[in-house]
């Protein structure tokens, strides 16, 4: 069954649709084949190549022309190509470019945000829309479990029973589409973890270190919620008896972001070298995340929160730590003036430290009206201080801040 994402495309427009491996770019170009079909485009319109058949593997840039002249031979009508995985040959943009300016329907993905660097961009000339595809979100997930809500579900004694109990899946197994395939969904996600994201990102990269690899990745999993310095990483690597230096170590964490397997937080009022030399992360996937982990739900509930943020309000997403105004907020979207607080539950010491954290930043900032404390579970209003807090149950924020 295709699962219908979130995803909107205009029809006249190109595409590039960049994300993690399989996070379930393929299945959109299907649905969008699909769309094609219903509205009466013939196969022989329909161009469709993935570019890791092992068919495809030495093909060059100058034969994918061949491919163009094939499809033109089939038919006098509009052809509609579809390349999977293209970032595989280089110089493809060049190509991509040209069909462009020829007024063809192009839709491409790729699994490494590279695709998405200002030399591509440049390239492609303004032809293409970009959209980055994140393994399913939380409304996309209720779907693929054939859970259907509207705003009134969680009202709904039977609706809300599922709502939560594919919110405890989701956050302990993550988004990506196949998971759900699985009876067991942790040795699906250790294979391509270890197979896929790992495997790719050393082959891409040429890393000649994969033990460090191997090992930075597991450290960082181990500070989620918490700012760490790539010097204070490297020498984590380095006390297991694997060396790595501060530059590698920066390098590396790169070559994860760019493989859409982590993302950064930046402290939204430290100073520029700071903000760049101390970052959170997370990692895009929960299910990748609690590989790591040994219940240890209060990770995977802050890294859900930031996954969530991030997919809706990408860069404009900052944790607050001031030193000055001993304010330490876990996660701040200036331009939704959105504070929010992580806490797994609320008992009378977390409740007062949570609490005096968002009033501190109401009083020494207008830049935030709005203020959340999310949990796993709990849910009500509290007012102090003339201002009011609301505590957010995981279901309700997902359900919320989902696109």
């Amino acid at each position: 069954m295709l699962v219908p994402r979130s995803v909107e495309f205009e029809p006249n427009d190109n595409y590039v649709l960049v994300g993690m491996r399989r996070a379930g770019k393929t299945s959109i170009l299907y649905q969008l084949i699909q769309k094609l079909i219903e509205k009466g485009v013939d196969w022989e319109q329909i161009v469709f190549l993935n570019f890791e058949d092992e068919r495809l593997i030495n093909i060059k840039l100058e034969e994918l022309d061949k491919i163009t002249l094939v499809a033109q031979s089939l038919t006098k009508k509009p052809i509609y190509y579809f390349f999977d995985e293209i970032q595989n040959i280089d110089g493809w943009e060049h190509f991509a470019r040209r069909l462009a300016d020829q007024k063809q329907h192009v839709f491409i993905t790729g699994s490494n945000s590279k695709m998405l660097s200002t030399d591509i961009i440049a390239s492609l000339g303004g032809r293409y829309m970009m959209k980055r595809i994140t393994p399913y979100d939380f409304k996309e997930y209720l779907l693929a479990n054939d859970v259907k809500y509207d705003k009134n579900s969680i009202y709904i004694p039977s609706k809300l029973t599922k709502i939560l109990k594919y919110s405890d899946q989701y956050l302990h197994f993550g988004g990506l589409p196949e998971t759900l395939l699985q009876n067991n969904p942790r040795d699906y996600l250790n294979n391509i973890y270890q197979n896929i994201y790992l495997g790719d990102i050393i082959k891409r990269n040429q890393i000649r270190n994969p033990k460090a690899l191997s090992l930075l990745i597991n450290k960082v999993a181990q500070v989620i919620m918490h700012e760490v310095s790539y010097n204070t990483l490297s020498k984590n690597v380095k006390a297991t008896g694997v060396s790595i230096s501060t530059p590698a170590t920066i390098d590396y964490l790169e070559f994860a972001k760019e493989a859409f397997l982590l993302f950064d937080v930046k402290n939204y009022v430290a100073k520029f070298s700071q903000k760049e030399s101390t970052p959170k992360f997370y990692f895009c996937d929960n299910g990748i995340l609690n590989l790591f982990l040994f219940k240890k739900d209060t990770v995977l509930l802050e890294n859900l929160v930031a996954v969530t943020l991030y997919n809706r309000f990408e860069k404009d997403v900052y944790y607050f730590h001031s030193k000055k105004t001993k304010i330490d907020l876990d996660f701040v979207v200036p331009s939704a003036e959105l504070a929010i607080q992580v806490a797994w539950q609320l008992d009378d010491f977390s409740r007062e430290r949570e609490v005096q954290s968002l009033i501190k930043l109401a009083q020494n900032s207008d830049e935030f009206t709005k203020f959340i404390i999310v949990t796993k579970d709990q849910n009500e209003k509290i007012i102090r201080d003339n201002l009011e807090i609301e505590v957010m149950p995981l279901h309700k924020f997902l359900l919320t801040y989902t696109k």
